[in-house]
């Protein structure tokens, strides 16, 4: 059973990725005219898209195995989430979505752009955001975390022993 609802979620994801690109082909002349931008800050002077940090790709084409019943992910160590609806990660996080996630090993195993799951010093519960910057002090290597959809960073620096899980798949 546990095989069967694993296979039906990775096969929603797949069929939710090939719908998400066929959409972005038809619109791609839209989007770099900068038509559906409504945010000044995504879009460059001459009106394209502007170029931001992907989360790393942590799961290979070879890893994937699409069948006629089913679809099948390769993940070492995968751990299932969903989440509360506080609208920071909208629109790539809302309620009703899905993800699957990893424990990271090290610092290095993280970079900007990923999505992490981390508990912060400064509010109760785990925190979902993205990392948008990267560095190290005299306390080692600490990450600077935001939703999405919020106008600040998160508080504070986040340590690496704070990071939880890293995000690799989110399935709507």
């Amino acid at each position: 059973m546990s095989r069967y609802i694993i296979s039906l979620i990775v096969l929603v994801f797949l069929l939710g990725w090939v719908a998400n690109n066929v959409y972005s082909d038809i619109y791609k002349g839209d989007y770099q005219l900068g038509m559906v931008q409504d945010k000044a800050d995504d879009v460059s002077t001459n009106g394209t898209a502007v170029e931001r940090p992907s989360p790393a790709d942590r799961i290979k084409e070879s890893q994937i195995h699409v069948y006629d019943d089913s679809v099948v992910i390769q993940v070492n160590d995968p751990e299932w989430s969903t989440f509360t609806d506080t609208n920071s990660m909208d629109p790539v996080i809302d309620k009703g979505a899905n993800a699957i996630h990893v424990v990271p090993k090290s610092p290095d195993d993280l970079q900007v752009g990923d999505i992490v799951a981390y508990h912060s010093q400064y509010a109760n519960g785990t925190i979902i955001h993205r990392i948008i910057d990267k560095g190290t002090d005299d306390q080692g290597t600490y990450f600077i975390l935001k939703g999405d959809n919020n106008t600040t960073p998160d508080p504070g620096k986040v340590r690496f022993s704070q990071i939880k899980r890293v995000l690799i798949a989110i399935i709507y």
